[in-house]
């Protein structure tokens, strides 16, 4: 354990309260007032049973941080035991629990890279690459003389994701989404 100031935690840090527990930071931002003290207020979910707790500290203040390895897995496929992540390197095979996913599931494709952290074996956060390429499956058809300049318009992704585009997306057409808020970024150049 490493003693580490409140306000240089992040989200998928793991942090040792006074309970003795581990928590993963979902979480964390620094607030700083016009007068008083500034403060971290960090959501932490509780990593033994999934209780979530908002926490305030002083931004000065000393916290527990554990020992996390980061390391890159590949995700293999979902069943019903979780989602399973094969470590490259040593083909060792990892599975997560729904919990742990959270709203990154629709956005794992075969194959892809992902960096889990990893406490004593247990996973307990995960982070995806920024950006993901996926199909639309359905929108809106093209309304002839809507310029480019308009507003997007709604499209549902092959990942059931729905998202805003542009309005010259048409269905079966491959785009890049960010994958923190499944935003519109480009047209897949493949």
């Amino acid at each position: 354990m490493v003693k580490v100031i409140a306000s240089s935690l992040r989200k998928g840090n793991v942090v040792e309260r006074e309970d003795g527990k581990l928590y993963v930071i979902l979480f964390a931002e620094n607030i700083h007032p016009g007068k008083g003290t500034p403060v971290t207020q960090l959501d932490m979910r509780r990593i033994s049973d999934g209780v979530k707790v908002s926490e305030r500290y002083r931004t000065t203040e000393q916290v527990e941080r554990a020992y996390v390895e980061d390391r890159p897995y590949q995700f293999l496929y979902h069943d019903a035991e979780g989602h399973h992540f094969m470590n490259p390197e040593t083909y060792d095979q990892l599975a997560v629990s729904e919990d742990v996913i959270g709203d990154a599931a629709p956005y794992l494709q075969e194959g892809m890279e992902v960096t889990l952290s990893t406490h004593e074996g247990v996973a307990i956060a995960i982070e995806l690459p920024q950006r993901v390429t996926l199909e639309v499956a359905e929108t809106e058809p093209v309304t002839k003389g809507q310029t480019a300049s308009s507003s997007y318009k709604p499209a549902m992704l092959s990942n059931g994701v729905r998202t805003q585009v542009p309005p010259h997306i048409s269905a079966g057409t491959r785009i890049v989404v960010m994958t923190a808020d499944g935003s519109y970024v480009e047209r897949a150049k493949d």
